[in-house]
């Protein structure tokens, strides 16, 4: 168990127990990813049928994607996602079969931010030689307990990538789940899940649901007003190594406590709170000091040997 805290004083980041010496801030700050312009390579349904508690998809509202463009940035979000997908961003690298992460945007389980909350990661992750996966997952929240959706197509969409990892060449032991905000909270409950939250459909459902490795970025709503993490979450020393970043500014603790947890069950894992900065700032060009955490996440991916070391 090992625990970063990144901080920053007159522009520079102080890194305390744990990170290198090197200051790779320019890999991320503005947002130069070679890849900035690829399109995924497909997309595909991960059920074979309707989600499960799912009505056919033509009585549900059309999928709607809305694209706004403020001064600064566009905004691209994705409301009224009955029929879970993935699309596909494979790995800028050939050779060996590539890690793999499935990304889960955020959008408090009532849209998806499919930019700088999903693709534009994917993209990133694509150019840093992992094949990346952005999980359509259902919004809004259907007449059912919070979290179940988006869990039940996290961990499907898990066992779908292991059941066809020859076809996207990956390797079906180093699948990981990196979540923001919503996307987070999902991506814990899947990983911290002791069984599968629905019944197996078919032959993909004989693969694990469980990831192998978890990215949480900025989680929100895991905590109770008791300050103990939600019931859904049952985190035991196999739930798998956890990488976590948030800003000071967040408006909630629930990286930190959920970093408790992994603590108390012995789970490797690495915490980031960047001292400037709030919640949703996902993937954006900035000069702040939460500008670093994709360098730090490949730093954590070449320690935990999912990716080479640098």
């Amino acid at each position: 168990m090992r625990m970063v805290l990144a901080v920053a004083a007159a522009g520079a980041a102080i890194a305390v127990a744990g990170c290198g010496a090197v200051d790779k801030h320019a890999a991320f700050r503005g947002n130069a990813t070679p890849a900035a312009a690829v399109a995924p390579s497909s997309t595909v349904r991960i059920w074979p049928g309707a989600a499960p508690g799912e009505p056919m998809p033509a009585t549900m509202p059309a999928e709607s994607l809305r694209v706004s463009r403020p001064p600064a940035l566009p905004k691209k979000e994705l409301f009224n996602v009955s029929s879970p997908a993935l699309e596909v961003f494979p790995a800028a690298q050939g050779g060996a079969a590539a890690p793999c992460i499935i990304v889960l945007p955020g959008g408090g389980f009532t849209e998806l931010m499919m930019d700088y909350e999903g693709e534009d990661c994917a993209r990133f992750l694509a150019a840093h030689g992992v094949t990346a996966f952005v999980l359509k997952y259902r919004v809004p929240i259907r007449g059912q307990p919070r979290y179940l959706a988006a869990v039940q197509d996290t961990q499907r969409a898990t066992s779908f990538v292991r059941a066809h990892a020859a076809e996207y060449h990956v390797d079906p032991h180093k699948v990981g789940l990196l979540g923001f905000s919503a996307g987070a909270i999902s991506a814990a409950v899947a990983e911290a899940s002791d069984k599968r939250s629905y019944a197996p459909v078919d032959g993909v459902d004989e693969t694990s649901y469980r990831p192998d490795f978890a990215c949480l970025i900025y989680p929100g709503l895991i905590l109770q007003p008791d300050g103990n993490l939600v019931p859904e979450i049952h985190i035991t020393k196999q739930t798998p190594p956890t990488f976590i970043a948030m800003a000071d500014k967040d408006k909630t603790e629930n990286a930190i406590a959920y970093y408790r947890g992994l603590k108390a069950a012995g789970v490797s894992a690495e915490l980031h709170i960047y001292s400037d900065g709030a919640h949703g700032f996902g993937m954006r060009p900035t000069t702040e000091p939460h500008g670093s955490w994709t360098a730090r996440l490949l730093d954590w991916l070449g320690y935990q040997k999912i990716l080479p070391r640098a």
